[in-house]
């Protein structure tokens, strides 16, 4: 199995346990690598830091929560593993530039529709007008994962 391919399965994993504790060991231990090789793979293969992409996803799983359901902003940082709000609604703020509460009021039509990014260009969300960078689309091509899915 190459490294690409190894690296896809896992993030299909991350992405069905993102409700759930991901500390760096129990990924480690899932993919079968030490920590320091599986974080130089991942970040070889998609450009991103390991750490970095459960924080985008899991932010990006809680906009998704915010926007569906009228549950509180604490609750939704809790399920995604944040320690309190004020420290969710710090990342949430710097990943799509605005708190989760403005988020959950702004209209979804106000938002620009999905769009590939490449991601050799490390994405950029800061100042952005409530950016969600949405989903991988598990195309891996060339060693390197390229496409991403977000809402811009």
């Amino acid at each position: 199995m190459d490294r690409a391919n190894i690296i896809h399965d896992l993030m299909d994993w991350i992405e069905t346990h993102l409700d759930q504790p991901l500390l760096l060991d129990n990924v480690a231990a899932k993919s079968g690598y030490s920590k320091w090789h599986l974080q130089r793979m991942f970040r070889s293969t998609t450009g991103h830091a390991l750490g970095s992409y459960i924080r985008e996803r899991r932010l990006s799983q809680a906009a998704q929560v915010l926007r569906a359901t009228p549950r509180s902003i604490l609750d939704i940082a809790l399920q995604f593993h944040f320690d309190s709000q004020p420290s969710f609604s710090r990342a949430f703020k710097k990943q799509f530039g605005a708190t989760p509460a403005v988020y959950r009021r702004t209209p979804a039509q106000g938002m620009a529709e999905p769009s590939p990014q490449n991601s050799a260009q490390q994405p950029n969300y800061h100042n952005e007008s409530a950016s969600l960078h949405l989903l991988y689309n598990s195309k891996c091509t060339d060693g390197k994962c390229t496409q991403w899915m977000g809402q811009r």
